[in-house]
């Protein structure tokens, strides 16, 4: 690893082994969003060797828990809540419908999908740290909720646990996400916006058909969508402050049947995304009535779909100060970004903080030694170190033991 100063603890390194063959095992055999079948059974099937409980939530999403054995004792810190304390730990399990552009041992068998952004080491990752933890349960009270989640990159996973319920009484909920633009041995734990929301429209327009000779005797589909798609940009640049940061996107146009035709329908797909509440409220809003307004002006019908992807990911400031003492223990301050970029693409780990309180943690695996390790995200030559996936093992093992109970005694963690 390439920060020098990490130090993982024993109990983690000594699972070096199952979690780098764990990963690669997922890496081989990547599954995309909720088709996640063998890749669910594979988890089951690991949690069953460790003797830990758990349940499908949805056909390939896998719910497990861990309770402590340790007696109930007196702590008050601002994590225990009243009643059990608990704490969530989540990892995302679904790949990408690409192809594997790598020529290692573990290079994907499905042909058409790969792991390409690192829900291989998250799947790996949290159940190394399962294993430590089900050993450690004699240490801590409480309990652990797993959450192996499916459907992250449709944004149609975190919402099957939260309508599960599997968020009612959680002190604090944590995740992390690999980072190939972050040098291995650092772990970004920045408070308040990090991730953008992201919502899906479609704007269906209905004219009416003529000959192009004779346009005067149609409604122009086509023409009617193209000024939406014009229109569309004044969101940005003349109805959202400046100060803030909003994308409004059109990625499909489609329109007509044959070249001489006025076409009688169009269709245009796209997506916003914005990192506050009442941004993202008012950009979907204006979308709607601009569609609306452009297509009554010339006369036309329109239908206006939104689908909620995701929220903005906020990170709760006071779980991010948890997590950066907890990260203090295991590697020097130098590599704890504090400050790491916002980035406008999405993730449903926003559906948890909107539920309970947490935060979602970034781990460098970007090592010049490593071929691929810096590659961008989505991308078919993607790989990582995998080394770094201890740190992020770590966190989650001594983030979950500080929340049941081990406030005050992190050097005996």
């Amino acid at each position: 690893m390439e920060g020098k100063t990490v130090a993982v603890k024993e109990y983690v390194s000594r699972e070096r082994e199952y979690l780098i063959g764990m990963r690669r095992y997922f890496h081989a055999h990547p599954e995309v969003s909720l088709k996640e079948y063998n890749t669910c059974r594979k988890i089951e099937e690991e949690l069953d060797k460790m003797a830990v409980p758990h349940e499908r939530v949805g056909e390939t999403g896998v719910y497990a828990w861990i309770d402590g054995k340790k007696a109930e004792d007196d702590f008050t810190g601002e994590a225990s809540g009243r009643g059990k304390r608990i704490v969530a730990l989540r990892a995302d399990i679904d790949a990408l419908a690409m192809e594997d552009l790598k020529d290692v041992a573990y290079r994907s068998v499905n042909e058409g999908v790969c792991h390409a952004c690192g829900h291989d080491g998250h799947t790996a990752t949290l159940l190394t740290a399962a294993k430590i933890l089900k050993e450690k349960e004699a240490e801590f009270s409480g309990q652990v909720r797993l959450f192996f989640q499916q459907a992250e990159e449709i944004g149609a996973g975190a919402r099957q646990f939260v309508n599960a319920g599997l968020l009612e009484g959680v002190s604090r909920v944590f995740g992390a996400h690999v980072a190939s633009g972050l040098d291995s041995g650092k772990v970004a734990l920045t408070a308040g916006p990090q991730n953008a929301s992201c919502d899906y429209f479609k704007i269906s327009v209905t004219g009416k058909g003529a000959h192009v000779s004779t346009p005067q005797l149609g409604i122009d589909a086509a023409y009617i969508a193209s000024q939406i798609v014009v229109n569309l940009q004044s969101i940005v640049a003349r109805s959202t402050n400046p100060l803030e940061t909003v994308v409004v996107g059109v990625g499909v146009v489609r329109a007509g049947t044959q070249y001489n035709i006025v076409a009688e329908h169009a269709e245009i797909e796209g997506t916003t995304r914005s990192f506050l509440p009442e941004v993202r409220e008012f950009t979907n809003r204006r979308v709607r009535e601009i569609a609306e307004q452009t297509a009554r002006m010339y006369g036309a019908q329109v239908q206006v779909e939104f689908k909620d992807f995701a929220a903005p990911l906020v990170n709760d400031e006071e779980a991010v100060r948890e997590v950066t003492e907890v990260a203090g223990k295991l590697t020097d301050g130098e590599n704890i970004v504090a400050n790491y970029p916002k980035a406008l693409q999405a993730d449903d780990f926003a559906d948890y903080l909107a539920a309970a309180r947490g935060m979602y943690a970034f781990i460098g695996t970007r090592n010049s030694e490593k071929p691929g390790s810096g590659v961008a995200h989505h991308h078919g030559l993607f790989d990582m170190d995998e080394e770094a996936l201890l740190l992020s093992c770590n966190l989650y093992v001594d983030y979950a033991l500080w929340v049941l109970g081990a406030h005050g005694s992190q050097e005996e963690i």
